[in-house]
């Protein structure tokens, strides 16, 4: 059973699933191998902000990149405002319910199964990159120090609601709030 849910982004209504309980996926074997919880299956105020700045974005031939997509709603609005959009994230059921979403509301983009400690999945020469609400542990945030400057992005976009570690990660970067907790990290 899933939730469908009603949002406005990029000037279009559109209805997402997504599953009602994120506690209800939680899988221990997965944890115990890789510390896996299912953060994708929730739909954080970050990345409805973040789908709403997007919305307003003119990004007609431009090639976006969203990590950590989750449900994936900055990617759906990018591709409506459009982005040429790649939505990653390491859940294989986040992938298939967000590629599902997509499907079903008309809009066009690629996602993928990948991991922020393989690089090389991502390849480089992204004209915007997007993340919302990705900095749950320490690792996500040193795996995201490591891999945001091998993109070669020209503008990245982070969505933060002030997790522990977002302020080392910050402090790194020189950072422009654009938005209440949205910023553009250069």
């Amino acid at each position: 059973m899933k939730v469908e849910e009603t949002f406005e982004v990029a000037g279009r209504t559109l209805t997402l699933l997504r599953p009602p309980s994120a506690d209800e996926l939680i899988d221990e074997q997965a944890f115990a191998v890789d510390e896996f919880l299912p953060y994708w299956a929730e739909l954080w105020p970050s990345g409805v902000a973040l789908a709403a700045y997007v919305g307003g974005l003119d990004l007609r031939g431009k090639r976006v990149l969203e990590l950590g997509a989750g449900l994936g709603l900055p990617s759906l609005a990018a591709a409506l405002r459009g982005g040429d959009v790649l939505a990653t994230d390491w859940s294989e059921d986040a992938v298939a319910l967000l590629a599902a979403n997509a499907a079903r509301n008309g809009v066009v983009l690629r996602t993928e199964v990948a991991r922020w400690d393989e690089p090389r999945r991502f390849g480089s020469r992204w004209d915007l990159v997007l993340a919302a609400d990705v900095l749950y542990e320490q690792r996500n945030a040193d795996q995201l120090l490591e891999l945001l400057p091998r993109l070669d992005a020209g503008e990245i976009l982070l969505g933060e609601p002030g997790r522990p570690f977002a302020k080392a990660f910050l402090a790194a970067w020189d950072v422009e709030e654009v938005g209440d907790r949205l910023y553009r990290l250069r």
